[in-house]
């Protein structure tokens, strides 16, 4: 059970939330069964934080206090809803720490209302989240090792580049991150039918300017 922790807004202070219209879209726009998700996870962050704004960073919502706070996405399958601080926050049910590996957020994969954790729960969580970033409480992050190692490009990968200059120019002139999200992704297939259909996206990507990862760079 999660405590009571006395944490409550003041109706009277007049909270001067926002909406962001492209949340609306964004709704609109996802699967049916995400719909219901989304729309009560929002209610629930202005519910619990009514000075919340929404915002949007990698091509779905995400909601700010003093800082980003918590996001959704909807995907084609699932859902999902996640805190930028999470590991931070006072997890009583243990809800964050079981589930953050299953899908971009930290309850798993949603695809129906009766797989989110109660309105109390969820509540509480967001009222730590949001306490965490009126208090400034920082994410202690490690520091980036100076020595990265050298990127192997395999056989099959370098050859596909040879043959088209364009894909190689823009992979040659992508930074190490860039660089290492491909490579990762065409080593780790677990078929070969998987890794040559991985070698054929990892050439023509780039040929169009394409990081690995460009969906969740750009707006939808």
């Amino acid at each position: 059970m999660i405590p009571e922790i006395g944490f409550h807004w003041d109706k009277n202070l007049n909270p001067m939330g926002t909406k962001d219209k492209r949340t609306d879209v964004y709704i609109q726009k996802s699967e049916d069964f995400a719909k219901p998700i989304l729309k009560h996870l929002r209610s629930l962050v202005h519910e619990a934080c009514p000075e919340v704004k929404e915002t949007w960073k990698w091509s779905f919502p995400h909601f700010d206090h003093h800082g980003l706070m918590c996001s959704m996405a909807a995907f084609k399958n699932h859902c999902s809803f996640g805190f930028w601080k999470a590991k931070l926050m006072d997890d009583y049910d243990k809800l964050l720490s079981a589930n953050n590996k299953t899908a971009m957020g930290h309850f798993g994969q949603l695809t129906s209302l009766k797989e989110l954790p109660s309105d109390k729960i969820l509540l509480q969580y967001i009222h730590e989240a949001a306490r965490l970033n009126k208090e400034g409480v920082k994410v202690m992050r490690k520091p980036l090792s100076s020595i990265r190692k050298a990127l192997t490009v395999p056989a099959d990968l370098k050859k596909a580049l040879l043959q088209n200059a364009s894909a190689r120019q823009t992979f040659d002139g992508f930074s190490y991150t860039n660089k290492k999200e491909y490579l990762d992704w065409v080593t780790e297939a677990k078929t070969d039918a998987t890794r040559q259909k991985r070698l054929a996206t990892t050439i023509e990507w780039p040929k169009e300017g394409k990081i690995r990862n460009w969906k969740y760079a750009q707006g939808r």
